[in-house]
């Protein structure tokens, strides 16, 4: 029997457990809506579940793991999960070693999807490359030579909490999609004959940002106020990022990035006066070439790397 890889995604509203002959070839898939009432706990029960339907008809040589929040990578300890309660301090490797019985490495989510857009995706051709998760909250991961870049424990590079003034507006406040799902309710008061707005009659409140696109091919006014001003803020967070390392390419990514090419235009346009005279234009701005599986893609890249070094 050929040994396979799990790829576990933990995030704040899904979780995957996957099985793949390498990170690019994905034969097994099983996905869970986590219970946040559950908290950690629940979640746990559902890897466990996962996994071990997965190693009961396959023979696994490592496990990857995305962990949706900051983990120190030398404690091998969660820190803490901003959506879920009940993961800080918990140690995933052992408590999967238990299970699964075969090596276990864990990262962050968007450090580990950062590794899966640079060697297999939009980044692949590029050096260094920085990724940006734009979903519930707003995450980032560095990958310089092929690897991960991580500073002093945590050490993530979390550019959701990069501040974009000095009252504390930061980019998670203005460019993850629960805030621009808060943008697009307020023109029920200031813009409410807006086809933007004609189009949440009768929805409940929650996932507003899934209309903008629609609203966009229209040319809907307030719905190109509110890309552009995202667009800005994500651009003005992003050239600290510019300035301090300088990228070759900068990879959107998260449910927000399949606003697609207006999110991807809006923000290279936006770039260039945020940066020093010497950086421009500034980096390439590119859409995941990954879809929903860059940090799947990474974990299992995670578990494809570990095996070699146990070998």
């Amino acid at each position: 029997m050929k040994d396979t890889l799990i790829g576990i995604e933990i995030g704040g509203t899904k979780l995957q457990v996957v099985l793949g002959e390498n990170p690019e070839v994905i034969v097994k898939r099983h996905r869970y809506v986590v219970d946040k009432a559950k908290g950690a706990v629940g979640v746990r029960n559902q890897i466990e579940d996962g996994v071990k339907k997965l190693l009961a008809d396959h023979s696994v040589s490592g496990i990857g793991v995305g962990f949706g929040g900051p983990f120190n990578i030398q404690t091998e300890k969660v820190s803490c999960s901003h959506q879920i309660e009940g993961w800080n301090d918990f140690e995933i490797r052992p408590w999967l070693e238990n299970i699964a019985h075969c090596p276990i490495t864990v990262d962050n989510d968007a450090n580990t999807a950062s590794l899966g857009e640079a060697i297999y995706g939009a980044g692949k051709e590029a050096n260094p490359v920085f990724y940006v998760t734009l979903g519930s909250g707003v995450g980032g991961g560095l990958v310089v030579d092929g690897n991960i870049y991580h500073g002093a424990p945590p050490g993530e590079s979390e550019i959701g909490h990069i501040r974009l003034d000095k009252s504390g507006k930061i980019v998670e406040s203005s460019c993850s999609g629960w805030a621009v799902d808060s943008k697009i309710r307020t023109l029920k008061t200031t813009d409410p004959d807006s086809y933007l707005c004609q189009l949440l009659s009768n929805e409940k409140e929650g996932g507003e940002a899934k209309f903008l696109n629609t609203a966009l091919k229209k040319k809907d006014p307030a719905a190109i106020r509110i890309l552009d001003e995202t667009a800005d803020d994500l651009a003005f967070g992003l050239s600290h990022v510019v300035n301090l390392f300088h990228p070759a390419i900068i990879v959107l990514g998260g449910g927000l990035a399949l606003l697609g090419e207006p999110l991807r235009a809006s923000v290279e346009k936006a770039m260039p006066p945020y940066l020093m005279d010497a950086f421009a234009p500034g980096p390439k701005i590119a859409l995941t070439e990954l879809g929903e599986d860059p940090v799947i893609v990474g974990a299992l890249e995670l578990a494809r790397r570990k095996g070699l070094i146990e070998n």
